[in-house]
């Protein structure tokens, strides 16, 4: 026995009377049944103290999981041929199959009794659905705590409560995947160098400078807008100043909202979302696609919790939109809400040479494909007006058309002279004669040609519409 864990006095009746009970109880429509559960702990347990804590609050199985607790089942005679527990196994498939994940299994806990040690106390814990009637809702589930101590029992609760309302390893709306992708994103963004340091500083700031915001009298928030055109850099910096705040010797969590979306409507939705972001203040808030999430039939919902008299203070509110104009004016130009806008443009003659030598890193090791530096500033004067999404699409295309052959096309001109695929601003003589020939330089302009022709359909179709 471990000298330091102060054990429980030793119970072990031929018939666990609870578990009589609760299966008794169980046989026709339940009433009151936290009532019948705690009479018969009390009957059962005469010298211990009960506290009884819903498992939403405070998860202590989730708890002792993560590393914090130890429980082990208590398998006894429960008498009357009746379980010890009931334990529901359900298959959860992986996030993503592609993975090699098989997925896994998970417990759904209806009933069962644990030996439970934490900070050098034991108890008994009995977890069980404790709803009512017969109508289906989501289950409502009680620790139930017998201990020497009451407050060592409130002391748990209150640590589990706390450890369960972090963020931990994740992104709020609880996405291992999407905390992933956030811990692999930097600022190493190809973005306008000045507005790459003030959207840096914009955040530091904000988050450095509490007393400052105190001492002026002033609400201790801020938003912001990313916007147009898509594809040009709006995701990957949000993702990167996530990275940077949770990196702070102060870490700020994040909240991703992506939709509104709840089985107790809307309203209810935007209300959760705001509470848990005053539970983490400070905090960083982000609305992917406002235009698309804050529509008319949400939106006075939306903006009862942005300026309602509860306080926001310690949150950055973020939103990025591809449509400004689809905005509500009293979202996109009121200041007290989102104070700022920040336009992501289409990228310069620069920043197109900079992201073609990414891509020129990316394939240093790949034999097959000739990326000598020439082909960074012919690419990138072929691609003007291009998004990084759409260069990407052409680099990505173009590759794919060599792997499978299509570089090699002897019913193309090899020298790129074929009509169609030439005369995108480069030229065919001198120095240029280097990569006339080179397969990637070919598939580049075929794609950029394909993409273009599609950009344009696109515009035709907006105006008429």
């Amino acid at each position: 026995m471990d000298p330091y864990t102060t054990p429980l006095p030793q119970y072990e009746p031929q018939v666990d009377e609870t578990t009589k009970q609760l299966f008794k109880h169980s046989s026709a429509k339940r009433v009151s049944t936290d009532s019948v559960i705690a009479q018969a702990l009390k009957k059962q347990y005469p010298n211990l103290e009960l506290v009884i804590a819903p498992s939403g609050g405070a998860d202590l199985l989730s708890y002792a999981l993560s590393g914090h607790a130890t429980f082990s089942p208590i398998d006894q005679d429960a008498g009357a041929g009746l379980p010890s527990s009931v334990v529901w196994k359900s298959y959860a498939p992986p996030a993503r199959r592609i993975d090699g994940n098989p997925g896994s299994l998970v417990l759904n806990v209806e009933f069962a009794k644990y030996l439970y040690k934490w900070n050098g106390h034991e108890f008994i814990v009995y977890l069980v659905d404790g709803r009512d009637g017969t109508a289906y809702y989501p289950n409502i589930r009680n620790n139930y705590i017998l201990t020497t101590d009451s407050k060592k029992a409130d002391a748990l609760i209150m640590a589990a409560g706390k450890w369960g309302n972090e963020l931990h390893n994740e992104i709020w709306t609880k996405s291992a995947e999407l905390y992933q992708s956030v811990m692999n994103a930097s600022w190493d963004v190809i973005l306008d160098s000045k507005m790459k340091k003030t959207i840096i500083d914009d955040h530091e700031s904000f988050f450095n400078s509490r007393s400052t915001f105190d001492r002026l009298k002033v609400p201790w928030k801020r938003g912001i807008i990313y916007y147009e055109p898509p594809g040009n850099g709006k995701t990957i910096s949000i993702k990167a100043t996530m990275h940077m705040l949770y990196k702070r010797k102060d870490p700020v969590p994040s909240l991703y909202v992506r939709s509104f979306f709840s089985f107790m409507g809307p309203e209810y939705a935007i209300s959760s979302i705001f509470l848990k972001a005053r539970q983490l203040a400070p905090c960083y808030l982000i609305f992917e696609d406002l235009d698309s999430i804050v529509t008319d039939a949400v939106r006075s919902y939306f903006l009862n919790e942005v300026d309602g008299l509860k306080s926001n203070d310690g949150i950055f509110m973020i939103g990025s939109t591809n449509h400004l104009d689809r905005l509500d004016p009293g979202i996109s130009k009121r200041p007290s809400r989102f104070d700022r806008k920040y336009l992501f443009p289409d990228p310069d003659m620069d920043q197109r040479i900079a992201y073609c030598k990414f891509w020129q890193s990316k394939l240093a090791r790949n034999e097959e494909i000739e990326f000598p530096d020439k082909l960074c500033k012919a690419i990138a004067e072929i691609t003007h007006s291009f998004s990084f999404a759409y260069i990407q699409e052409a680099f990505v295309a173009a590759l794919l058309a060599i792997a499978r052959g299509g570089g090699d096309d002897e019913s193309d001109d090899a020298t790129g002279d074929d009509e169609g695929w030439v005369g995108v601003g480069f030229s065919s003589s001198g120095e240029d004669d280097e990569i006339k020939t080179n397969v990637l330089w070919i598939e580049i302009q075929k794609q950029v040609a394909i993409l273009r022709e599609g950009m344009e359909e696109e515009k035709v179709k907006g105006s008429t519409t």
